[in-house]
């Protein structure tokens, strides 16, 4: 039904009252936020003050502490009044030109009358704080907007259900305390608000718009039942957007007992992390911890090896033109598997029982504890005590031999040659350090025995330092060399297999594997199972603060890469979110089987969502790009037009006229409005390429995997670090069969297709990519 004249002026009566009520509020705010805030600066200096001159007069140390402790409570109860007025009034601020998108009349079973609710970012009370002005979007009568049409509907509360009659859903767009848009709908979100949203340009930061979450993203955000939630969905469905719209509601929903520092999300890469950046505290809410595989990875063996990122792997793959290129594929494979990880587990219950390889302890070219010495005492414990329980007690034992080692090395020449290096004041302190631990000491410091008795035993005991630092972080443990084994000893491996043949081309990567690992590097692949193992057999280093995980780009991680993370972190429930369409690594994807990735914390306790209509894309863009998925025609369109993805076709080796064409379509499409665009090409040297030639021509900034943040303009990125975020206009650089032929760049080319909001142009120097000449020529334009 049409909305009348004198129905709209009444909405914005209500618009522009509640916006009155805001900014008075925001007002008051700011003078109670400045006040509080001098108040927290004098208090502090108060408090340093005190706490300086108490000490420079220490005479009652318990009045001092108690003092110190009454101020410190006082100025910590400040500061938490200072950060809520301050998020109280972030949240006035965000309301101001926006006070809510959504209404729904709910008259609630029983009830005769139905009450309005306005939805919006944050709740607000009116001015007796006893009814709703707003409803916060994540309030779990707000759920109705998402979920439910006019008529019968039902929430669901922790106090239990209600039901009641939904007589009315309206949606607003309000700009600048004005009613732009409003209309009445029977459908959960009207796709004329999502067309004026999703018709706006892309951003440098992801936006969050909780006005059009739609009903299967509203089932993501409030599920609190799953341990695992898996969410397979097509690109541009809004699964990271969702993503991050739940741990806004999770916060919210356990607001007493969760916070944003138990929350860490796992990105693609750095760029990704400052592409998120804003959306939480737009919501209102603390921004989580946030990271990536590899920098965990960096952080736990980096200093051990030069170790090969995710990246720098699919440069690899890319480029095809290895002498082992064969041998590594079938490596990366096998590694990323779940029958490798079996070996690993295997490999440990072995090593239980035998051949536990150890490092000597040396000093000075002298072999303090032999490496058969140390195998020997680590036998000899009883064989129920666990791995790392042995260990443990191993490095006492050495931590003993070595202070055993370095008494008798006190009269050693070499020590009296370091004496004669000493000044007086070392010498005292040598002495006076040797007062303190032996009792009876004699009072003056007369004697030369007792002085280089002193001398020799700190000059020992700073140079053995660094070898009980060794002792203590249990590098006497040969991981390298057990984990080398693996590839040295055929038989071993078999046993370790259970029997099964060897793996395709075993020989070929066993001997790359032996190679690496001999120069202290590790390949990618191969540093996750090298860490496993360590952690098996040294124990586990886990974080039981975390209660909540989002890995985001799910399926470019390995089944084994999900095992260790969930024995990480091993209170926190996970979000899995991804699209095996988009999965362009050469190992397994842990989305190729669901059965291992819901065995991970168990069917019963793992739900998978799917979503596939994708919201980013015109129509057009969307049929072109699931046309090249043997299973795209799951991949619903949204109905927002644009114009056909655009084919530039030339001669095989005309790539001045190709980078002129380039050039020319950017300027058109900046003329158009269009300031977010990328030229995407297949790798990083193609990249760097490209760069050099236009950098003369046009203003481009070039994006590598250390690139911090992403800004307005024309980028020039490689495809793989292109993933999650949506441009413009994307123009694909190299769409020949030259660059994308074998099935392997089928998703990667779809990857990079699906990051174009509005417009789409390939470019191909010689014969297409056969991932366009399959798809139906009516969805794209060819122009010469």
């Amino acid at each position: 039904m049409e909305i009348t004249d004198s129905e709209w002026k009444r909405e914005q009566e209500r618009v522009s009252e509640v916006t009155s009520k805001i900014v008075r509020r925001i007002s008051g705010l700011e003078a109670q936020v400045g006040e509080m805030r001098g108040d927290v600066v004098g208090l502090r200096k108060e408090f340093w003050d005190e706490v300086t001159m108490n000490f420079a007069e220490p005479d009652d140390l318990g009045e001092t502490s108690t003092s110190m402790r009454q101020q410190s409570q006082v100025l910590a109860e400040r500061e938490f009044g200072h950060k809520r007025a301050y998020s109280q009034l972030g949240k006035l601020r965000r309301l101001r030109n926006s006070p809510y998108f959504g209404r729904i009349d709910f008259r609630e079973e029983g009830e005769k009358q139905a009450e309005p609710i306005y939805l919006g970012i944050a709740s607000l009370l009116d001015d007796n704080e006893q009814d709703f002005l707003i409803y916060d979007w994540r309030a779990p009568i707000s759920s109705l907007y998402y979920d439910g049409s006019p008529g019968g509907v039902s929430y669901r509360t922790p106090g239990g259900s209600v039901e009641g009659e939904m007589e009315l859903k309206r949606q607003y767009v309000i700009r600048d305390a004005k009613i732009r848009v409003m209309f009445d709908t029977g459908m959960t979100i009207g796709d004329e608000l999502l067309q004026e949203v999703l018709s706006q340009s892309a951003d440098d930061k992801m936006k969050s718009i909780v006005s059009t979450i739609q009903q299967e993203q509203n089932a993501i955000i409030r599920n609190e039942q799953s341990r695992l939630l898996v969410v397979q969905g097509a690109a541009g469905s809004g699964k990271t957007s969702a993503a991050l719209q739940r741990v806004a509601y999770l916060l919210y929903r356990y607001r007493d007992t969760l916070s944003a520092d138990q929350l860490v999300l796992f990105s693609p890469n750095s760029l990704f992390n400052s592409y998120v950046s804003t959306v939480l505290p737009e919501l209102g809410e603390e921004n989580m911890l946030q990271t990536t595989f590899q920098a965990y990875l960096e952080r736990r063996i980096g200093r051990e090896f030069e170790l090969e990122d995710a990246f720098d792997q699919l440069e690899y793959l890319l480029r095809g033109d290895d002498f082992d290129y064969d041998a590594r594929l079938a490596s990366i494979r096998y590694k990323s598997s779940l029958h490798y990880l079996e070996v690993i587990r295997a490999y440990r219950e072995h090593l239980a029982e035998r051949d536990m390889m150890f490092r000597p302890i040396r000093f000075q070219g002298h072999e303090i504890v032999s490496a058969e010495d140390m195998r020997r005492r680590f036998y000899e414990f009883d064989p129920s005590i666990k791995i790392p329980s042995r260990i443990e007690q191993m490095g006492k034992w050495l931590l003993k031999e070595v202070g055993d080692y370095g008494k008798s090395q006190r009269d050693e020449e070499w020590v009296d040659d370091q004496i004669q290096l000493l000044d007086s004041s070392a010498l005292h302190k040598a002495y006076n350090q040797m007062r303190r631990n032996q009792k009876g000491a004699a009072d003056t410091f007369d004697d030369y025995d007792q002085q280089r008795e002193a001398a020799a035993r700190m000059i020992v005991n700073d140079w053995l330092k660094p070898v009980r630092k060794w002792i203590k972080r249990q590098r006497f443990v040969d991981v390298k060399g057990m984990y080398r084994r693996l590839f040295k000893d055929e038989m071993l491996f078999m046993r370790l297999s259970g029997g099964r043949p060897l793996p395709a081309m075993w020989h070929e990567f066993a001997r790359l594997t032996q190679d690496k690992l001999a120069k202290s590097e590790l390949f990618f692949e191969d540093a996750t199972p090298l860490l496993l193992l360590r952690e098996l057999l040294q124990g586990f280093i886990t974080n039981t603060s975390i209660r909540h995980i989002i890995v985001d780009e799910v399926q470019d991680y390995t089944p084994f890469q999900l095992e260790f993370l969930k024995r990480l972190f091993p209170r926190a429930r996970m979000t899995a979110l991804g699209d095996l369409n988009q999965a362009i690594y050469g190992h397994d994807s842990a989305l190729d089987d669901y059965d291992p990735l819901l065995n991970l914390y168990g069917r019963e306790e793992s739900m998978v969502l799917r979503l596939t209509r994708s919201y980013r894309s015109t129509r057009e863009i969307t049929e072109f790009t699931k046309a090249m998925l043997p299973e795209g025609e799951a991949i619903q369109a949204f109905t927002r037009s644009g114009e056909k993805p655009v084919l530039r076709r030339f001669e095989p080796n005309a790539r001045a006229d190709m980078d002129d064409a380039i050039v020319a379509d950017i300027e058109d499409l900046r003329e158009r409005g269009l300031d977010y665009t990328a030229i995407i090409c297949k790798t990083q040297s193609e990249c760097n390429e490209l760069q050099e030639r236009l950098k003369d021509r046009l203003h481009t900034r070039l994006i590598t995997k250390n690139t911090p943040a992403f800004e307005k303009g024309t980028v020039i990125v490689p495809a793989y670090l292109a993933k999650g975020i949506e441009f413009d206009a994307v123009l694909l650089y190299g769409a020949s069969a030259d660059r994308y032929a074998r099935e392997s760049e089928r998703k990667l080319f779809y990857t990079a297709c699906t990051r174009a909001m509005h417009m789409l142009h390939l470019y191909a120097a010689g014969e297409i990519s056969p991932f366009v000449t399959e798809v139906d020529q009516a969805l794209y334009q060819i122009r010469q």
